[in-house]
């Protein structure tokens, strides 16, 4: 299934497309808010992942419908060295099917869900994951890697 494109600022105000990675795998992340305890996890689990995921020609790029404004805060905090695409329209987060009903403290609400697309170089989606978990993703993602480029 081919990947939607996108136009969305990063926290540097830099506008980026998925065509602009043309040639190159992609992992792009959704998460639901800048600077919470699972979001963190993930985003350094991730920037800490960042070499081992560059050496199969990997670009990250997260998601969320945060400003950016409070992605420039988040990236400069955690020292993030890949971009964060702010989504405030929400309407890449819902081409990606990464808006929907969740659950907190037995509330239920709509929102940002916890998705990542492994998308390759011809911008082909490889791999969805769904229902992510933050301190097992990089891994899980580097795995697949492994397997796809046998």
């Amino acid at each position: 299934m081919r990947a939607d494109e996108f136009e969305l600022s990063d926290q540097d105000g830099v506008v980026r497309k998925l065509s602009d990675y043309k040639g190159k795998w992609v992992l792009l992340y959704f998460y639901p808010k800048d600077d919470t305890p699972g979001c963190t996890t993930e985003a350094c689990s991730l920037r800490d992942n960042f070499r081992q995921l560059e050496k199969f020609g990997v670009q990250i790029l997260g998601v969320s419908k945060d400003s950016v404004k409070s992605h420039k805060k988040f990236a400069e905090k955690y020292q993030l060295n890949f971009p964060i695409l702010s989504d405030e329209s929400k309407e890449t987060i819902k081409a990606y099917e990464a808006w929907g009903k969740k659950k907190f403290m037995g509330r239920e609400f709509e929102g940002t869900l916890r998705k990542s697309f492994l998308i390759d170089d011809q911008g082909e989606i490889k791999k969805v994951y769904e229902n992510v978990n933050p301190t097992k993703h990089a891994g899980e993602i580097l795995s697949d890697l492994e397997m796809f480029n046998k």
